[in-house]
């Protein structure tokens, strides 16, 4: 394996990869990603062996995937995580515990500050993931009862983050016992301005989280009740079917009596009411049409009057030819990748077939950047003219 000798070389690798990573990332949950196809996306088999050998992304057979601690990261970061882990909140607990117990056994001062530096990052990183967790528990509880078609997963699931909730809950209560109770003879003792401060924004996050986590329950059991209540309703309609199919649908229950019985508005005769049409409509084909069909349908003898327009003017009558030149931003893409100038310099020198001006000139200039962007070799480095900076841009 492949270390990556610092934060610089991890994230360079990072950029001249994420197109392929982007892509894997799409389909992380089809497993469907070849390693034939990576090397078509980065151009370079190099390349490819390159992210094995570093694991960023690991080869299965004739198939890649992305490496569990970056596909977990980029979940973290973008929200879209499935998996609810309570495990690192329970670790930041004792990690506090410990770091508490080190400070008051601790003589030298340098390292009761560091214990002390460890507890404050600690239980900030508790508040935050609290709430993070609660979050992403939300999201997916959501997910489920909307998404899942399986009725049995689906209560199943549900059931499953009701006990992540339960143990989220238990968290709450263990850090709240830690800041109030437990550890009452630390935070009397280190007399810090930013771990009060700290130790009081983390009441109010637990606050909160007791109201989200408390909301969280009803909603797991509202969306179980509704599940179950879906799945009896399609047990007797798919019984009743069965019943139906077997021509003993009438033999065997009271079905047709029920429904005889049954006055719910969905068995209602559907009410009309008559609206009288505007002459505006009228006057359109729709509404003369309607008319047809009322005279026949009458048999009325009275016959439409149908009004003839004016005769047109011979001024209308006369054909002008308008020629407009549309500006072919492929034609000028060519011309530019052959030319080996920047584009900037490139667009403003560009003989057009008809007169640019300076302000169109530099429109074309940005949709050419947007639309073949990677086309193009986009530089880091900025230059102005007539107060507009913008990138040197080569071709590739």
């Amino acid at each position: 394996m492949t270390v990556f000798k610092n934060i610089k070389e991890l994230i360079k690798t990072l950029d001249w990869s994420k197109e392929l990573l982007s892509e894997m990332f799409e389909k992380r949950n089809s497993f469907s990603y070849k390693y034939d196809m990576a090397v078509q996306v980065l151009g370079d088999v190099e390349r490819v062996e390159k992210l094995i050998e570093t694991e960023v992304i690991r080869k299965n057979g004739a198939y890649l995937e992305i490496d569990e601690q970056y596909l977990d990261f980029f979940e973290l970061v973008l929200e879209v995580n499935e998996q609810i882990s309570t495990a690192f909140i329970q670790e930041s607990i004792q990690l506090v515990k410990d770091s508490i117990n080190f400070y008051l056994k601790e003589n030298n001062a340098d390292k009761q500050f560091s214990y002390l530096k460890q507890t404050k990052s600690a239980l900030q990183k508790i508040g935050r993931i609290i709430n993070r967790s609660i979050i992403d528990l939300n999201r997916n509880i959501d997910n489920t009862f909307k998404y899942e078609s399986n009725y049995k997963i689906k209560i199943d699931r549900l059931e499953n983050f009701d006990l992540k909730r339960t143990q989220i809950k238990d968290l709450i209560e263990q850090t709240d016992d830690l800041i109030t109770n437990d550890e009452l003879t630390f935070f009397k003792t280190a007399s810090d301005i930013e771990l009060n401060q700290i130790v009081n924004k983390l009441r109010l996050q637990l606050a909160d989280a007791r109201h989200n986590i408390s909301e969280t329950h009803n909603q797991i059991i509202e969306y179980i009740n509704q599940t179950k209540h879906k799945t009896q309703l399609l047990e007797k309609v798919k019984q009743v079917k069965y019943l139906r199919d077997m021509f003993e649908l009438k033999s065997k229950t009271n079905f047709e009596a029920t429904l005889i019985n049954n006055n719910a508005l969905l068995f209602s005769n559907k009410l009309q009411f008559s609206t009288k049409l505007s002459i505006d409509y009228l006057q359109t084909d729709e509404g003369r049409d309607i008319i047809d069909k009322a005279i026949r349908k009458f048999k009325t003898e009275n016959k439409p009057v149908i009004q003839l327009s004016e005769i047109i003017s011979d001024n209308y009558l006369q054909t002008e030819v308008e020629q407009e030149y549309f500006i072919n931003i492929e034609e000028v893409k060519r011309g530019f990748i052959a030319s080996g100038n920047h584009l900037f310099d490139f667009i403003m020198s560009y003989k057009f077939p008809r007169e640019v001006d300076f302000g169109e000139r530099v429109t074309l200039f940005c949709r050419l950047a947007s639309v073949y962007e990677n086309e193009f070799n986009n530089s880091d480095n900025y230059t102005r003219k007539e107060d507009i900076e913008f990138a040197m841009i080569y071709p590739k």
